[in-house]
């Protein structure tokens, strides 16, 4: 209930990419040989070593459909799309994954963003080593690339520009990349640990072999909803591991940035931004929209510095490396599908969908919680201020207890029980959305339902005060005659009606729309105000002894119930002018 209170006042959302913004379906778009050949399949030995490269040097797995092919992603979603694709060129990758004898193998890091498989394939007297991974790293550690006919030749400044704009050329149209290269190891070691291939990679003599664009749609929902958060006040940044251009078009594609929009600043990484001293970086964490190749020390660092500047931090995480932003952040938020373990430790709320729609609805929720929490008290503490100073002020005007305890708890019951049960049970309203996040530092009494409680409450005192001063001079109120007792009978209807009708206007807190509008969808509170008035009446009715009341005439609970709904009327008519001046407006 923390978290969800907590979400309600987010005012940065921290998303990730992949999974949140989009649908998770990735599929191999393009491939561009190391030639430069789009789409155009090797051939041979060329061929074979590509199948190995994407088999071998991989930790996910396909799991076979209704009709017993391999199509169901298991893991990893980038590495499963590149075996489907193999599987689509009928090269069977579990053939080849089972044929290399695997000599050691390091895993994907998001510091490191590559990872790397040693082991006999295709030649089977050689050690071949296997790296994919983010492409301008993997190609920054290449020196030499294949020839057209299958020669390893030297990669020249001029064929490396051309890569680098052809990787450009795919990351602009929102495609995520991925970048293979090998080398051969002159070895006999029988087992490699990930420091050994960490210092084979590092020599920087890989053989650049091409890279995969890989399609990943964004969700359909979440351009609405990040449009949603904009009109709640709520800035969505995007933090993603994939590179600066890609995240970029996603960015476009989403609405969290426009696309003729080339502020300095907008888009940074992960490592300029982990450059900056404090002070430059909490301006850039203020001013960024989206950080690309982000690292986990990053994305922490950027919650830390947006919390102290006095943001309310969501965060949204999948992978390990996410824990420790999601248990820094204000409202940690897991991937209940693709989250992992830890990450659904760390978080506070699992979203069981993925999606960032949900974490949109659940801000709504957590708003409609709080704004919830503000109605009943702004209602308990109306009926407290009359109460109290009926109670207090009585007995200096001479006139006996107004309420007796039996009534008191009856109207005690109505406060704390019935009243919290209408209005925590209302509807969560997406007009809240409409309005910019609440301070969480700030008082729940706001001077506006401050002024609503002590004006409402103190005009309710002076109108009991004067009705009690008017029966005792008329018809004293006491429970030893027959007319006293009518008067308390009429007293306490008046008192519990005057409430049953400021309910309605306690309901509309924050909101110009008729108390009387979308009654239909707040049964729980429909059925309460009915209860609350049936059982008034029948307690009155046939309270006696217990309740010190004596039946009412029809035209009496006529009168009671006419002249004390101007209560509703009056709220009404303010809620109208408040509602004019916002259309002038």
């Amino acid at each position: 209930m923390h978290a969800c209170e907590t979400i309600g006042a987010a005012t940065v959302i921290c998303s990730d990419k992949t999974v949140t913004l989009t649908m998770n379906q990735m599929k191999v778009s393009s491939f561009v040989y190391s030639t430069l050949s789009k789409d155009q399949m090797p051939q041979g030995l060329e061929k074979d070593f590509l199948a190995e490269a994407l088999a071998a040097n991989s930790t996910a797995n396909l799991m076979p459909d209704e009709l017993g092919k391999l199509t169901k992603p298991l893991g990893n979603p980038t590495e499963s799309a590149l075996l489907m694709w193999v599987e689509e060129k009928d090269m069977g990758y579990l053939d080849i994954r089972n044929s290399f004898d695997i000599k050691g193998q390091l895993t994907f890091s998001t510091e490191r963003k590559y990872m790397g498989t040693i082991g006999y394939g295709v030649i089977k007297d050689r050690l071949v080593l296997h790296v994919k991974g983010a492409p301008e790293i993997v190609l920054s550690k290449s020196s030499h690339r294949r020839s057209p006919d299958g020669q390893v030749i030297d990669l020249s400044d001029e064929t490396r520009e051309e890569i680098s704009n052809a990787l450009k050329s795919e990351q602009e149209r929102g495609m995520r990349t991925l970048g293979l290269a090998m080398m051969t190891v002159d070895s006999k070691a029988p087992e490699f640990s990930q420091d050994d291939i960490i210092n084979l990679i590092s020599q920087n003599k890989l053989v650049f072999m091409g890279f995969f664009s890989i399609a990943d749609p964004v969700r359909p929902e979440v351009p609405p909803a990040v449009k949603t958060c904009s009109e709640a006040g709520i800035r969505v940044k995007m933090v993603t591991g994939d590179n600066q251009a890609t995240a970029r078009e996603i960015g476009t594609q989403i609405g969290i940035v426009k696309p003729d929009d080339t502020s300095s600043g907008i888009s940074v990484t992960g490592d300029q931004f982990m450059a900056l001293d404090d002070a430059a970086a909490l301006e850039s964490a203020k001013k960024m929209s989206i950080m690309s190749r982000a690292r986990p020390l990053a994305k922490q660092r950027l919650v830390t510095l947006l919390q102290k500047s006095g943001e309310v931090v969501a965060v949204t995480g999948d992978g390990s490396n996410d824990a420790p932003a999601l248990n820094h952040a204000d409202v940690g938020l897991a991937m209940g599908i693709t989250g992992t373990s830890v990450a659904k430790e760390a978080a506070d709320i699992i979203l069981l969908d993925d999606s960032f729609a949900s974490i949109v609805k659940a801000v709504m929720w957590g708003r409609s919680i709080y704004a919830n929490i503000q109605k009943f008290i702004l209602f308990q503490l109306t009926i407290n201020v009359l109460a109290l100073g009926v109670a207090l002020l009585g007995p200096f005007l001479g006139i006996q207890l107004p309420l007796t305890v039996t009534q008191m708890l009856w109207v005690n019951l109505i406060m704390d029980t019935f009243a919290a049960l209408a209005l925590a049970s209302e509807p969560p309203d997406w007009g809240l959305m409409k309005k910019s996040p609440r301070n969480p530092e700030a008082f729940i009494v706001t001077p506006t339902m401050a002024k609503f409680i002590f004006t409402v409450g103190g005009v309710f005192l002076v109108m009991f005060l004067i009705l009690a001063i008017f029966m005792k001079n008329v018809f004293p109120m006491n429970t030893e005659t027959a007319q006293g007792l009518h008067n308390l009978s009429i007293f306490f209807s008046t008192f519990v009606f005057l409430q049953f009708w400021n309910l309605f206007n306690a309901r509309m807190l924050g909101r110009y729309t008729s108390a009387l509008g979308g009654l239909g969808e707040s049964k729980m509170f429909l059925l309460i105000v009915i209860v609350i008035a049936i059982g008034q009446i029948l307690m009155t009715q046939f309270g006696g002894e217990v309740f010190r009341t004596v039946p009412l005439t029809f035209k009496e609970w006529a009168v009671i119930i006419v002249c004390t709904s101007p209560v509703l009327w009056v709220g009404e008519v303010v809620r109208w002018r408040q509602r004019s001046s916002l259309l002038a407006n």
